[in-house]
Formats: C-alpha cells, structure tokens, sequence
C-alpha cells in the first residue's frame, strides 16, 4: 500500500506540473493518469501490488462519484433547464433506455458466451456517460449553451438513473448476490430510489439550513462553510446506504435539494467540494490505469475490442440520433451530441461493485469489456474533445432557409 500512496502522490504532482501546457491541447488529464498507472502497473514497473488495492479503488472511486453527482446536481439552473430541458430529456427519456436496449442487443451478438441477464449489466455499466473527459465541450465558449448544458445534465443523470437499473439487472441475472439481498427486482428498485431519495433530501436540507441560519448569524469561518457541502455529500451517501438504499441517488438529490433550499447559486461553497472531486477524480484514473485496465488489457481479444468500439460509437449514436428525432436538431449538432458521451468514472465504480458483490458465471468478460471500453474512451474523447469543439462551433455559411443556425448561437435546433 505504501507504493500506491507514493505513487498517487507523485501522479498528482505529475500532473500539477505540466497543467498549464496541458490546457488547450488534445492531452487531457486523464489521459495522463491513466498513462501514469499503466506504466506503474503489472504491464511495466509493476510498483503496484494489485491485490491490495483493488479494495481501495472502489472505495475511492464510490467517493468520488458521490462528491460529482452532488456538484453536478447543485450546479444545475433548474430555470434555465426548463427553457432548454428538450435535448437531456430526449437524451435520457428515449436515447437512454435506446442506448441500453441496443447495447444488450449488440452484447449478445458479439459474446455468445453471456446470458441474456449478463448482456443487459454491460449495457447499464456502459451507459452513463461522464462529461469530465470532454471537459473541452463543455467549458468552449462557443459551443451552443443548450448542448453543453444538455450533455452536463445527461452525465449527471444518467448515472443516478442506472444505479437502481444496475441493480434490477443484477437481480435478473438470478446470481446470488449481496447487491439482491433476496428480494425482487422491483422491491430492489422501489428501496434503491426510495431510501436515496429519503437520504438526499435529508442531507441537502440540512446542510441548507445549517449554511442559511448558523451561516447567517455570523457562527461559521468562511473556510468551514466550504466544508458544509462535501460533508453533505458524504452524509447523503452514508445515510442511503445505512437505510439500504443508492449512496449515488442520495447525492445527486442531495445536490438538487441544497440548491433549492438554499435559495441561492451554491458555486462558491462548492468550491472545496469540487476541488476534492477534482483530484479524487485524478487518483481514480491513475489506479484505474494500474490496477484495473492494465492487468485487462492482456485478454483483450478480437471480440471485446469490437464491443468497445460499438459501445462508443453505434450503441451511443444511433439512440441519438433517433432521440432527436423531430426536434430539426442539424446533422453535425446530432453526431456532435452523439460522439461525446464518453464512459468513464460511473462504469469504472459500477464494474468494481459487479466484481465485489456478485458471482456472474462471465464476470471477467464482462469487467474486462468495461474496462477497455474506458480506457478507448479516455483516449478518444480525450483526443478529439478540443478538435472537434473548436470545427463544430467555428462559423460557417449562412443557412439555408429552413435550416439550423450556426453552431456558435444559443439554439442547438432549427
């Protein structure tokens, strides 16, 4: 354990280095984590003793996703939402279940091995999309505000959304499995958003009325307020887990609760909450690369290779495409939303809770997809985020009649 720690530390000190130079070019952070941890893993120092610290990556991973799910969900104008809600709903209310549906589908054709339950758990695993690797979309300036605001309100979403689906799948498959605790599919569902929902408001009203009354009266250090929101997050995932329910629904709840009581933009509290996240986010990758995707990437075959490939491209855009479907969204605006829905740190804590809390008889199959499916994800979104933000909203021609504005206004349709 102790060459991990010191190895971490000196990935966060890597990358710290270079951070300014890295901005704006096709190299993300990410991108170097992950570099970083293969060259530390079995694949070449091999500095990294992977059975101790397997357990610490989900660990790690679960914190991290918790702490992005409450940003994400307290950083969202619900006002400015419902004027530009029609892309996130169709991405989630049509292109979502498409993407899973297609995603078993297309599982069961290329793994003739996997059971019809265990297609459907690589279709969930692989479905949240995570817009920090294409964090060059979502900050460029020029790019549509409904786009990045639809792809950011997707990501923090659809996450939370295939928690409880994760576990319904989970059930299905008829493994024995803690995650199942022998209940239903629907009892399981039915206690997942429940007792998340339960915690998460729970929690955000709390920390709310801590910051807008305790805060008020002059009882909290400004460095402490900062603290109030990360330890929201912490309290809604502990409490919905204790009470048997998703850590992850609680957190995001939690996130939108806080904004609503506390009547306000939260950004600036936040501000330590993100951070951490920030760097949470750089050691997960990091280990990621040495304990998770390197020890993966000597069974990778022919047929793993062409589900990842799949997985980013037909089972992402074509329910895309068919989401947006009638709302006279533009060719390049519908393979720009369709490309960039990268998989990274949702699918990574999915397949470790997989691993730890199921016994699936194509377990390493199904891990070792994911886990390269990740790993080309962070590659290739992270190499053509900047370059194809910069083409889809350079100015073009003026449109023909009847046809979408250019890319740098604020509409993303016609």
């Amino acid at each position: 354990m102790g060459w991990s720690l010191a190895f971490t530390a000196l990935a966060l000190i890597a990358v710290a280095a270079v951070s300014r130079r890295l901005s704006g070019t096709p190299v993300t952070p990410a991108m170097v984590f992950v570099a970083l941890g293969l060259l530390a893993g079995s694949l070449v120092v091999d500095a990294i003793d992977v059975a101790d610290t397997e357990s610490a990556v989900r660990t790690l991973a679960e914190a991290t996703l918790a702490l992005v799910l409450f940003t994400d969900a307290s950083r969202i104008r619900l006002r400015q939402l419902e004027r530009g809600a029609r892309l996130p709903e169709r991405l989630l209310g049509i292109g979502l279940p498409l993407t899973i549906a297609l995603g078993a589908l297309v599982a069961g054709l290329v793994f003739d091995q996997l059971t019809v339950g265990e297609a459907l758990i690589l279709a969930v695993v692989l479905a949240p999309t995570d817009a920090a690797l294409g964090q060059a979309v979502i900050g460029h300036p020029r790019v549509p505000q409904d786009v990045r605001q639809g792809l950011n309100v997707e990501s923090g979403l659809n996450d939370g959304i295939c928690v409880p689906l994760l576990f319904a799948a989970v059930a299905f498959a008829d493994v024995e499995s803690d995650l199942s605790g022998g209940h239903s599919a629907f009892v399981l569902l039915i206690e997942e958003i429940g007792w998340g929902a339960v915690g998460g408001v729970a929690a955000g009203l709390l920390i709310a009325a801590v910051l807008r009354y305790a805060g008020g009266r002059g009882l909290i250090t400004e460095p402490w307020r900062q603290v109030v929101p990360a330890a929201g997050a912490a309290l809604a995932y502990g409490t919905a887990v204790a009470l048997g329910g998703s850590g992850f629904i609680a957190a995001f709840v939690a996130g939108a609760t806080f904004r609503l009581a506390l009547g306000r933009d939260p950004e600036p509290l936040n501000r330590l909450a993100e951070e951490v996240g920030d760097v949470l986010n750089g050691v997960t990758f990091a280990l990621f690369g040495a304990v998770l995707l390197g020890p993966a990437l000597p069974e990778l075959d022919g047929s793993i290779a062409l589900y990842a490939v799949l997985s980013l491209t037909l089972v992402r855009m074509l329910p895309v495409a068919i989401a947006l479907l009638g709302t006279g969204a533009r060719r390049a605006t519908v393979g720009f939303v369709g490309w960039f829905g990268p998989r990274g740190l949702a699918s990574i804590v999915f397949a470790v809770i997989v691993v730890e809390e199921s016994a699936l008889p194509h377990e390493d199959v199904i891990v070792t997809t994911v886990y390269c499916t990740v790993g080309l994800s962070v590659l290739v979104h992270g190499l053509t985020a900047a370059p194809l933000a910069d083409r889809y909203a350079r100015p073009g021609p003026a449109p023909a009649r009847g046809s979408d504005p250019p890319a740098t206004g604020s509409s993303w349709s016609a």
